[in-house]
C-alpha cells in the first residue's frame, strides 16, 4: 500500500491568504498593526516556509519557491514594521515601495509559472501581481493607489483560501467538488 503525504499547500495557502488579508485590513484602516505583524512571523512566515521546504520533499519547485520566499517576505517585512515602531533603521514609504518593487518583479515570474499550473493559480498570481503593482505606486507618489491594491490583493487572499479549501475537501469528499480549472499553458 502507498503511504499517503499530505499536500503541505494547504497550510502554505492558509498562511499567505490570512496575512494577505490582514494586511489588507489594516491597509483600509479598519484594524492596527499589531496582529498583521504576529501573523507575518508566525503564519505567513514561519508557516509559509514550513510548508515550502515540504513542498521540496514532495518535488514540487512551484510550491518551494513560492510559500519559502513568501514566507520571507512576510517575516522581512514585519522587521520592517518593528524596525520603524521602535525607530531602528527607519525606512521611508520609498524604500518600503522598493522592496515590494523588488517583489513584485519576483512575482511577474510566479505569475507566469502559475500559468502551468491551473486556473485558480493563475488567478490567485495575477491579483497578486496587480496588487503589487498598485502597492508600488501607492509608495511612488500615487497614495490613493492603496485601497485599489488593498481590494485587489483581499481577493487575491480569498483566492488562496479557495485553493486551500478546494485541496482539503475535495480530497475529504473522494471528488472534486471545488474546481481548479485547467492549464492556461501546456494543455
Amino acid at each position: 500500500m502507498d503511504k499517503k503525504y499530505a499536500n503541505p499547500a494547504v497550510v502554505g495557502l492558509a498562511g499567505f491568504g490570512l496575512t494577505t488579508l490582514l494586511l489588507q485590513i489594516h491597509n483600509l484602516g479598519l484594524m492596527g498593526l499589531g496582529p498583521v505583524v504576529a501573523m507575518g512571523f508566525i503564519f505567513g512566515g514561519l508557516a509559509q516556509m514550513i510548508a515550502g521546504f515540504n513542498e521540496q520533499k514532495m518535488g514540487n519547485n512551484f510550491g518551494y519557491s513560492a510559500f519559502v520566499a513568501y514566507g520571507a517576505f512576510w517575516i522581512g517585512l514585519g522587521i520592517i514594521f518593528i524596525l520603524n515602531h521602535f525607530g531602528i533603521y527607519a525606512s521611508s514609504g520609498t524604500d518600503v515601495g522598493y522592496y515590494l518593487l523588488a517583489w513584485t518583479f519576483y512575482t511577474v515570474i510566479m505569475f507566469v509559472a502559475s500559468l502551468w499550473v491551473h486556473m485558480a493559480m493563475a488567478i490567485t498570481f495575477a491579483l497578486l501581481l496587480v496588487g503589487f503593482i498598485l502597492l508600488d505606486l501607492a509608495h511612488f507618489g500615487m497614495p490613493q493607489m492603496q485601497v485599489a491594491a488593498a481590494i485587489a490583493l483581499i481577493l487575491c487572499a480569498l483566492a488562496a483560501w479557495y485553493m486551500m479549501a478546494g485541496i482539503i475537501i475535495n480530497d475529504l469528499a473522494g471528488k472534486t467538488l471545488l474546481p481548479m480549472g485547467s492549464k492556461i499553458m501546456g494543455r
